[in-house]
Formats: structure tokens, C-alpha cells, sequence
């Protein structure tokens, strides 16, 4: 209900033909430009906080520009990056404009390979300096880099040591500039390893050049550069010579697909972006595999190269359940599922009550669960009418008959979100008596006092909408009981690989928790855990542990949960209140293939998270567990 900022989106397309070819077939050589528009249109979803682009043109000619860049801030930002592309062809004549030798030869943009950005800071970090793609300069076009990312390495400081060592002098610790730097230094090694080469062979001048740039391998960069990363990451790139590469990280965290034919190379965030963007069947795309790199030679030939080893498969189960756009075939049917594997929790806490219980969601992420909980329940209703049926044996009267058949799951359209709450509101009373407004209710669609109302999120992670708003606004209808519906499990633990989600406190789980182990006297457990975190604070990241963990140890899911309603209702409520988190099991059994669950395991897949988490904990004593 409160929406969480996330990982950010990537977008890449290399034309396999030269620009004529699509002037051709497709009646405009901005096939390419266009294509990317549509794609970074379709994963707007990741990434409305600011937007950039580059093109690489293959046969500019010495002294033009070959690498194009526009960035914007701002949720307008792709129409803003798009409509300064085109405003560099509103004065050109058209017959000059149509003409794809001469845009090859003269225009910006009007190159072979495209790059797209989206982004959602997890920093907190804003400006247009800090809007991908980022790009790294250079008289020689070999030496040119540009990339951007979807990505959050936990290990900036070390990564800034391992470059700092070699006597470079980064002027940021960001990782996005860090890595910018580390790669166009191995850049820098491979076009001079080519030069020495290129000179043994008795090479001269411009022959030189284009040895390099036909020899440059983005794999060996690559190779060099990677090992000491450690976090969630799909990184993409491309030179100014012409190469372009895409990687995934080696647990597989964050995720990346791809799309070849003879025509065109399509790299993006999600599979049916590439669908949409190229009308093609989900079986043409293809994931990315953990470790991988894609690397696109200048001359457009494609070749997988496995650059870091395979760790622990751990892709993120929150983009099934939240992130990415439910019209991927897969992630629809695990939505579907999730929604689906409630209907025994909600049973209970409705206590068998079926009859009398309307069924909605809240907010529109949650639409594919809540269908999946109905079918559900319909299921369940159903095997009721069947057993039921089945216990009158012989002749049923058809008036019997038809009241049983006519029992029917009751769903209502009850919640609606009515308002944006504008940031001009500054004051804090002003503001939390607007926020109870950000909803709306159907009036009369619950007979009052007599219905429970289930309502389904996707997740419930700080709880602030719930308290501030939610729960009041729902209970105006006067249901007799109301029962929140996660989809996802608890979120107990902060993500250190893309999510906006890193302080202990911004978990009511983790809250719930720990005024448990207040009220039961084992506050020493809390102190315990802060002293094992500080103890192995100086010890290397591979040898550290989780030790928050000890803190859940104590409790049930259910008196978590208890706790939770507890402290999320306001005073003034006057139904019941219960909160169904979906349970970890059944998180993996509707997202098989997705086993990454640290948000709600602690389980993390990378040293790096382990150290990041056990230093959230350390902070959260610190700053705010001692001050109360």
C-alpha cells in the first residue's frame, strides 16, 4: 500500500543492418530510436525519478561526433530525453531527414546502438549527475565508455580501495562512478595491449585505429573488473568504437533478457517489454544467465562469454511479486498462486465465515493475487456445494438445488485510491489529515455489521498507510472484522541490492518484533544480538554472520502478526483487526524458480549483504533503540 522506490531499468537495441535497411522495410531509418522509446516506455514502472540515453554512430567520419547523450530528471523524464533527440531533426529538410546516408553522415542519434536508462535512486542521491548513462571521454573512439545500470554494490568502499591501490584518484565514492572508472581503466589496458600489437605487426597511423577498434573485447574488461563487485547488477555498456556488452551478476539477482534475429539485438529488464517492443513469442527471449556477459563485436556477432563463476541462484522473489509488470506470462501465473495459497490463513481468520465476507485488494499491483484468491475461494466454494449435494443422495427438491448452486463468492470494487497528496503540504498535522484521504471507499458495498472484508496487498512493509489511513477509511463501511491480506511474507530485513529499503526501523515486522522482546522481559536478546554484530564488525565480509535472526527466533509468524495489528490500529477502529501474511513456503512453492527471499529469510546471497546488515543493526541500537 505504501509504494516502495526499486531497482532501476535498462534498455539496449544494436541494428544489425545499416540504416537504409530500415528506411526501407520499416519506412524510417529511427527504427532503432524508436524501438528504444517503446521500450523504456513499457518498463517505466522501474524508474520515474529520471531517464537518459546514448547512441554510438559506427562510420562517423574523423572530427564528427560518434557518441550521443541525453539525461533528464523528473517522472517526465523519457518524453523529455525523446523530444530533445528530436528536436535536433525540426529544422532539417525533409528530403535531407529521409535520407539515411545522409543522417548516417551528419545527423545525432542516427547511429546502430542504443542504450537506455531508468532510474529509482535507493540513495537518496539526486541531480542530473547521478542519471545514467554515465559516459567517460576520450580523443581515441576505443577509449570511449559509456554505461548504465540496474544495480546496488554493497562493497563501494572496497571497490574504491581496489582502484585507489593501483594509483587511481576517483573523485566520488558512488558505484555507479566507481565502476565507470574500473572499466574504463581495463578500457584503457586493452586498446594499448592492441596498440603494442598493432606496432609489432608493422601496422602505421590510421591502420592502428582500426586494429584496435576491430580487436577491442569487452570480455577481457570485463574479466578484470568484476570479481571484487559484490551486489545485485546488470550492467550494460558500449564503446565508442562500436562494442556493446551486457552482465548479470553470478547470483543472479537482478535480472536481464535478450532478443536476436537478423536484424536487431534487444536487451531489457523484463521479457515482455522485448514481446511488445518486437511482436515476438516469450520462447524467442532469453534470460540472461548469473555470471554471463553478452558482448556484440563491432561488426554486430554475438557471442555468450561466462565471465564470473555461478554462485548460490538467488534471483530476487520481490520482482515476481511486485516489481516487475504483471503481464509477463510467468510472473502472472506465480501472482495468480500466491493469491491462491491464502485461502486456508484467510479461512481461519474468518473463521469459516465465507458467506458473509466481501472480497478486494488495494492497490492495483495486488489485482493478479486477489484474482488468484478468488479462484480460490471458488474452488473452495465449490467442493462445499459438491460435498453438500452429495449428502442428499437421491431427490433433491430443485428449490434446495438452487440455493445451494447459488452460493457465490462476494467481491467488490471497495477501495479507490481518489487523491495524489501534493509535497507543498509541509506541516505534519496538515499533512497526516490529508494522507487519511489518499483512499476512498465504495459506501453500501458491505451490509455493516455483518460482513468481513478481506482486502489483498502485495506487501506490508512500514505499515504507515495502513495506520495513517487505510484501516480508518475501511472501517467507515462498519464491517465486522477486517483482514489484511499479504502476499508476500513478512518483510523483516533490509535489501542491500536495488530496493529503497535499508533502515531496521522502516520494518513494522522488525518493530513488532522487538516490542515482543520488550514486553516479555528479554530485552537481553536484543542487547545480545548488537553485541555479536559489534564483535565481528572488523572481520571480513566472507566471515560474518547474521545474527538479527535471533531476534525472529523468539517468535511465531502468528504472534508477529498479532503484534502488528497491535500497533497498527488506530484507537477509534471499531471492527476487528487481523493481518494474513503469506508464509515463506508458500512464497517458493508459487515462485519455484526464484529462490531469493532475503527481505524476509535474512538469508542473504552475498557476503556484502550479510556485512550491510549486520552494520543496520548496529545503527539502529546506536541511534535510535538507546535514545527511547
Amino acid at each position: 500500500m505504501e509504494p516502495l522506490k526499486h531497482e532501476c531499468g535498462v534498455a539496449m537495441v544494436r541494428l544489425l543492418r545499416p540504416l537504409e535497411y530500415y528506411r526501407q522495410k520499416y519506412g524510417s531509418w529511427m527504427y532503432g530510436l524508436d524501438k528504444l522509446y517503446l521500450m523504456m516506455e513499457k518498463q517505466h514502472n522501474r524508474g520515474q525519478e529520471g531517464a537518459g540515453l546514448a547512441c554510438v554512430k559506427l562510420e562517423a567520419d574523423p572530427g564528427r561526433e560518434f557518441m550521443f547523450r541525453e539525461r533528464a530528471e523528473g517522472s517526465n523524464a523519457i518524453q523529455e530525453i525523446f523530444s530533445a533527440v528530436y528536436s535536433n531533426f525540426r529544422d532539417i529538410p525533409t528530403s535531407e531527414l529521409q535520407d539515411a546516408s545522409y543522417a548516417s553522415r551528419f545527423l545525432p542519434y542516427a547511429g546502430e546502438l542504443y542504450m537506455g536508462h531508468l532510474r529509482y535512486s535507493t540513495t537518496g542521491k539526486s541531480g542530473l549527475s547521478y542519471i545514467h548513462p554515465f559516459l567517460r571521454r576520450n580523443n581515441w573512439r576505443a577509449k570511449n565508455l559509456c554505461i548504465c545500470a540496474n544495480f546496488n554494490m554493497t562493497n563501494v568502499e572496497e571497490i574504491f580501495d581496489h582502484i585507489a591501490v593501483k594509483g587511481q584518484h576517483p573523485r566520488m565514492i558512488s558505484d555507479t562512478y566507481l565502476l565507470l572508472e574500473q572499466l574504463g581503466h581495463r578500457l584503457d589496458r586493452e586498446s594499448e595491449r592492441h596498440f603494442n600489437r598493432a606496432i609489432e605487426l608493422g601496422l602505421r597511423d590510421t591502420d592502428i585505429t582500426e586494429y584496435i577498434e576491430r580487436n577491442i573485447d569487452l570480455a577481457n574488461v570485463l574479466k578484470n573488473s568484476s570479481p571484487v563487485w559484490d551486489g545485485g547488477y546488470v550492467i550494460c555498456g558500449v564503446t565508442g568504437s562500436g562494442e556493446m556488452m551486457c552482465m548479470r551478476d553470478p547470483w543472479g539477482i537482478r535480472p536481464g533478457f535478450w532478443y536476436m534475429d537478423d536484424e536487431v539485438f534487444a536487451m531489457a529488464s523484463e521479457r515482455p517489454v522485448i514481446q511488445t517492443a518486437f511482436n515476438v513469442e516469450a520462447s524467442q527471449v532469453h534470460e540472461l544467465a548469473p555470471g554471463q556477459a553478452l558482448i556484440l563485436s563491432r561488426d554486430g556477432k554475438l557471442r555468450i562469454e561466462q565471465i564470473l563463476t555461478p554462485r548460490t541462484y538467488a534471483p530476487c522473489s520481490f520482482e515476481r511479486v511486485y516489481f516487475s509488470r504483471g503481464s509477463d506470462r510467468d510472473i502472472y501465473r506465480e501472482r495468480k498462486a500466491l493469491g491462491h495459497s491464502l485461502v486456508e490463513p484467510i479461512l481461519k481468520a474468518i473463521e469459516g465465515e465465507v458467506d458473509d465476507t466481501v472480497f478486494a485488494y488495494i492497490p492495483n499491483t495486488a489485482e493478479v493475487a486477489y484474482y488468484g484468491m478468488v479462484q480460490g475461494f471458488n474452488e473452495y466454494l465449490n467442493k462445499q456445494k459438491a460435498e453438500e449435494l452429495a449428502r442428499w443422495g437421491g431427490y433433491i427438491p430443485p428449490e434446495r438445488i438452487d440455493k445451494i448452486l447459488s452460493r457465490r463468492i462476494r467481491t467488490e470494487k471497495v477501495a479507490i485510491k481518489d487523491i495524489k497528496l501534493r509535497t507543498f503540504i509541509s506541516e505534519g498535522s496538515s499533512r497526516n489529515n490529508l494522507a487519511g484521504h489518499v483512499y476512498d471507499i465504495t459506501y453500501g458495498s458491505l451490509r455493516p455489521g455483518v460482513d468481513n472484508l478481506v482486502i489483498i496487498d502485495d506487501s506490508i512493509v512500514r505499515g504507515t498507510t495502513l495506520r495513517e489511513s487505510i484501516i480508518r477509511i475501511l472501517d467507515r463501511l462498519h464491517p465486522k472484522r477486517i483482514v489484511i491480506v499479504s502476499s508476500s511474507p513478512q518483510v523483516r530485513y533490509p535489501d542491500y541490492y536495488g530496493i529503497d529499503m535499508s533502515r531496521m526501523d522502516e520494518f513494522i515486522a522488525f518493530r513488532a518484533a522487538v516490542a515482543l522482546a520488550r514486553d516479555r522481559g528479554q530485552e537481553n536478546v536484543i542487547n545480545e544480538i548488537y553485541e555479536l554484530c559489534k564483535a565481528q564488525a572488523k572481520l571480513p565480509k566472507e566471515e560474518m554472520t547474521n545474527y538479527v535472526t535471533r531476534l525472529y527466533d523468539l517468535f511465531t509468524d502468528e504472534e508477529i502478526s498479532a503484534k502488528i495489528v497491535e500497533m497498527l490500529k488506530p484507537d477509534d477502529v471499531r471492527a476487528e483487526v487481523k493481518i494474513v501474511y503469506q508464509s515463506i513456503e508458500g512464497l517458493h512453492q508459487a515462485c519455484p524458480h526464484h529462490p531469493g527471499d532475503w527481505y524476509f529469510s535474512g538469508k542473504y546471497p552475498t557476503p556484502g549483504g550479510v556485512m550491510r546488515i549486520n552494520q543496520a543493526y548496529i545503527n539502529y541500537i546506536e541511534e535510535i533503540y538507546y535514545k527511547q
